[in-house]
Formats: C-alpha cells, sequence, structure tokens
C-alpha cells in the first residue's frame, strides 16, 4: 500500500496516542504522524504544516471527542475557518467512547467523514483507507 504522506492524532490520552501510533506505524499508515493533546494543539500543528501544499500536511485526522482547553466539537468549528489551501482533500474521523444518542447526532451533522468507536483497530483504519482514500492495508 502507497502510505498516506501524513496523519494527525488528537487525543488528550497520551496512551491512547501512543498505542494509536503504534498501530499506525506497525500498519504502515503514513510516513509521518503528527500528534496532539488537544484541539487547539491541533490547529497549531495544522497551521504550522498546512499554509502550503505540502506533504507534511495531515491527509487524515483522528479526533477525539471530549478533550480539555479545545474538544471535537469545538476544533471543527475552528477548522471550519481557517484558509487551508489543502483544507477539502483532508479526512476527519472522529473517535469516541460516547455513544450517548445526543453526541451521535451531533457528529453525524458535522462535515467530517465519520466516527468511530475506540478503541482503533486495524479492521478500523483499514475501513477509513478503503473508503477514503481508495486503499488498503497489505494482507487485506
Amino acid at each position: 500500500m502507497q502510505k498516506l504522506s501524513c496523519a494527525l492524532l488528537v487525543d488528550d490520552d497520551q496512551t491512547t496516542n501512543y498505542l494509536n501510533q503504534l498501530l499506525l506505524n506497525r500498519l504502515a499508515v503514513a510516513e509521518k504522524i503528527l500528534v496532539a493533546l488537544n484541539g487547539q494543539e491541533a490547529l497549531n500543528l495544522l497551521l504550522a504544516h498546512c499554509q502550503e501544499a505540502t506533504d507534511d500536511c495531515p491527509a487524515l485526522i483522528l479526533l477525539d471527542v471530549k478533550m480539555p482547553v479545545m474538544d471535537g466539537f469545538a476544533f471543527l468549528e475552528a477548522y471550519d475557518r481557517l484558509p487551508l489551501p489543502q483544507k477539502q482533500a483532508i479526512i476527519i474521523v472522529m473517535l469516541t467512547t460516547s455513544l450517548h444518542p445526543q453526541d451521535v447526532d451531533r457528529v453525524q451533522k458535522l462535515n467530517i467523514a465519520g466516527f468511530l468507536n475506540k478503541p482503533l483497530t486495524e479492521a478500523k483504519i483499514n475501513d477509513v483507507l478503503r473508503n477514503h482514500f481508495n486503499r488498503h492495508l497489505q494482507g487485506e
């Protein structure tokens, strides 16, 4: 599989980020993996890496819903206002442990590719790659 140029993990749980990073590296999903602990850090990374069309701009963002400082919903509102040239090409998938009907309804109204329940697994990553990048993991 041709790797994505870059992926961004956004989660306040450092263990979750570590495990997701290990999984993405083991599956050879992206050349580069950026990590942010909240929505504000993620916005700062996007501003730093996506002002011009470069390989450092994430093709995929895996975004937690509930975080301190700036949660996933606030991130998406701010993201929509960013003047980034590659914004339409970035796939955002929200990761959540919450299946509260209000959260599900709110997520479905957002301009994102979808949402997945935690934990992230090889099968879930393969579905995202197949559905949004027309790629699949080796051996699938």
